[in-house]
């Protein structure tokens, strides 16, 4: 059984992206970040940039146990125009290789356990792109909601790198980066979220991108409409 929940122009499904996808309509683009099966699930996050503050600890939910299955990635490449995998270099049996348009995020550091910045397999024909970003600036406004949570900033950036496209679908939205970036450039978008705890962080946070309206003149958002269907 999934559930939908519809906060103007988002439409947020609960529920496995393996059965939520072939119901949603053809996209221009889809924007996400799967997981990579590098154990970070239940990894505990740093709250504040100053060191002496404690780290709070993620729920272990199992979602990082694998990589999606192949029929995934052949299912969201039949769903949308173009495609932005982060993580790509992952999915290498399961994503079509070569491709031109690579993008880098460069997380600004150097030496650490953490990789120095990390990749995204694109479908699309522009030359390599790189985006500067210390991954501290996660830490603003409080820390992340979720282990592999990327920055706003970066989302936003890889939306504009694809300017034509008027809706957006993210099969793994985590707490709604993608959602939230949409919202603050007006553009129509569906998420899919397995776990219970990450699927209302996104909720809550689209709701208040929506009510806002950063870039474009807010628009009124109707509450909540909340939906199941059996599946």
């Amino acid at each position: 059984m999934a559930e939908k929940v519809v906060i103007g122009n988002a439409e947020l499904w609960h529920g496995d992206c393996r059965e939520v996808l072939p119901m949603l309509p053809h996209v221009a683009l889809v924007l996400t970040d799967p997981p990579y099966d590098i154990g970070i699930d239940g990894q505990k996050q740093s709250t504040n940039r100053n060191p002496k503050h404690n780290r709070k600890s993620h729920d272990f939910l199992g979602w990082d146990n694998d990589t999606p299955e192949r029929l995934v990635f052949e299912l969201l490449r039949y769903k949308s125009d173009g495609q932005i995998v982060w993580g790509g270099n992952y999915f290498i049996d399961k994503l079509p290789y070569p491709t031109k348009g690579w993008l880098f995020w460069d997380k600004g550091q150097r030496g650490l356990t953490m990789s120095d910045g990390e990749l995204a397999w694109t479908s699309f024909e522009f030359p390599m792109r790189a985006y500067t970003l210390n991954r501290a600036a996660l830490q603003a406004g409080g820390g992340t909601e979720h282990p592999t949570q990327k920055p706003l900033q970066l989302m936003a950036w890889c939306l504009g790198l694809v300017p034509e496209a008027e809706t957006v679908c993210d099969p793994f939205m985590g707490v709604g980066t993608t959602g939230v970036a949409c919202a603050m450039q007006g553009r129509t978008f569906y998420g899919v979220e397995r776990e219970r705890k990450y699927f209302d962080i996104a909720c809550e946070r689209i709701a208040r991108a929506q009510a806002q309206g950063q870039l474009l003149p807010p628009e009124p958002v109707a509450a909540p409409e909340q939906q199941t269907m059996e599946l």
